[in-house]
């Protein structure tokens, strides 16, 4: 396995964790989530988004995100701090009904701190993510806390014209968590010295 690969990370587990819920909550929609994994102009316009070997109707809703590292204040190095901040688009129709779906299965899974984390790990422990050519990895993580704000503005960097979306919502899911397995390096050893230094 390819557990200690690059783009197995954080952000990964929690956007295939909130895709999940989304689409297993009352009337769910499949929602792609982009950029986790490669997408095309195509990928918008797919009838059906498949999670877990399940197809969902695509309900005209997607999401972007941005993944945001925090200054650590805890001055423990192990324990790290990320934000994710999401961009939920909907295009088409049931606008405000779907956007209010999404954000609601947002706050009720991710903004219960502890509690949320223990269901999350649990969630991660039963699942592996298909990379593709990078393999399937398992989550090498353990999350200890979440919390989920909003922006003021909620509709203030939309582009209505450019995006074409007819409603829009922006979410920021900050969480606490350390490394776990092969992905992080605890037996780091000094380089054997060389009979001269690199040049480099």
């Amino acid at each position: 396995m390819a557990n200690n690969s690059l783009l197995n990370t954080p952000t990964l587990w929690v956007n295939k964790y909130i895709q999940q819920k989304i689409a297993l909550s009352d009337g769910g929609i499949g929602v792609p989530f982009f950029p986790t994994t490669p997408s095309t102009i195509d990928d918008l316009t797919e009838q059906w988004i498949k999670i877990e070997d399940q197809r969902y109707s695509y309900a005209g809703v997607m999401a972007t995100w941005d993944r945001l590292f925090r200054m650590n204040k805890k001055g423990f190095p192990h324990i790290k701090c990320e934000q994710v901040m999401y961009y939920f688009y909907a295009t088409r129709d049931d606008v405000t009904e779907n956007m209010v779906k999404v954000q609601e299965n947002i706050l009720r899974h991710l903004d219960r701190m502890d509690e949320s984390a223990q269901e999350i790990n649990d969630w991660c422990s039963n699942r592996q993510i298909d990379l593709g050519a990078e393999g399937i990895v398992d989550c090498q993580f353990y999350f200890h806390n979440f919390k989920v704000y909003q922006l003021e503005e909620v509709r203030d960097i939309i582009d209505f014209g450019t995006a074409r979306t007819y409603g829009g919502n922006k979410v920021i899911i900050e969480f606490d968590y350390h490394q776990i397995g092969d992905i992080s390096n605890p037996s780091w050893q000094p380089e054997a010295k060389p009979a001269t230094k690199y040049i480099i």
